[in-house]
């Protein structure tokens, strides 16, 4: 027996919607994308190899904390966990020393962003220095309550993604230029991870780097 096929248009909607979702996955992917491009732009002389003479150049990897309400890190928490860790290996391979900061309050639960980053960071492999700052409500507050650690390192490292991570550099540069300065680029970005989610982060970004820049 033939099954049915379906009527034409519902194919034709069901293409539509295919067509639709294809392009809003690859929009989410340039958006972070080109925010990486502009990420390289950064300098990133405290991360090239010391001379033999130097001591190694000491990195903070700032990594910032998203709404957890539950007790274990969300799927936000854990990607931005793996941005953190691969950066700060990214510094070791190059000659320097890394140390993990992570900054988030308990915004949406009882745990505080901070240790669900730390608990993630863990299990992605991270045996180095983990600080943690757990008292920040906003991204501003995460510069903020941050900056009296980040003065004892050659190079800042910030990890989210990539238009959040913009927006964190925006408020470094507004609250210390000096510090800022010393940002250099976080291993951020990858094709394909996360996609699903990337649209969204894009949108909600680019709506609130324009709303910071105008």
């Amino acid at each position: 027996m033939t099954p049915p096929v379906p009527p034409h248009g519902v194919l034709t909607a069901a293409a539509a919607v295919l067509s639709v979702t294809a392009a809003a996955l690859a929009w989410g992917e340039w958006v972070h994308w080109t925010a990486d491009r502009r990420a390289a732009r950064l300098p990133v002389e405290p991360l090239q190899l010391a001379e033999p003479s130097a001591s190694a150049p000491r990195i903070a990897v700032l990594v910032l904390g998203f709404g957890n309400p539950g007790r274990h890190p969300n799927l936000v928490n854990r990607w931005r966990a793996r941005m953190a860790v691969r950066t700060a290996r990214g510094a070791e391979r190059r000659g320097g020393s890394a140390t993990i900061i992570c900054s988030g309050g308990a915004v949406r639960g009882t745990t505080s962003e901070a240790r669900h980053l730390r608990a993630a960071v863990r299990r992605s492999g991270w045996g180095g220095p983990v600080v943690l700052e757990e008292s920040s409500r906003s991204t501003w507050q995460n510069i903020e309550n941050t900056r009296t650690a980040l003065e004892d390192f050659d190079g800042i490292a910030i990890c989210s993604n990539g238009l959040h991570a913009e927006k964190a550099r925006v408020y470094l540069a507004r609250q210390d230029e000096a510090l800022a300065r010393r940002l250099v680029r976080a291993d951020c970005y990858r094709f394909g991870e996360m996609t699903f989610v990337k649209p969204v982060f894009a949108a909600v970004g680019l709506r609130k780097l324009r709303r910071l820049r105008s």
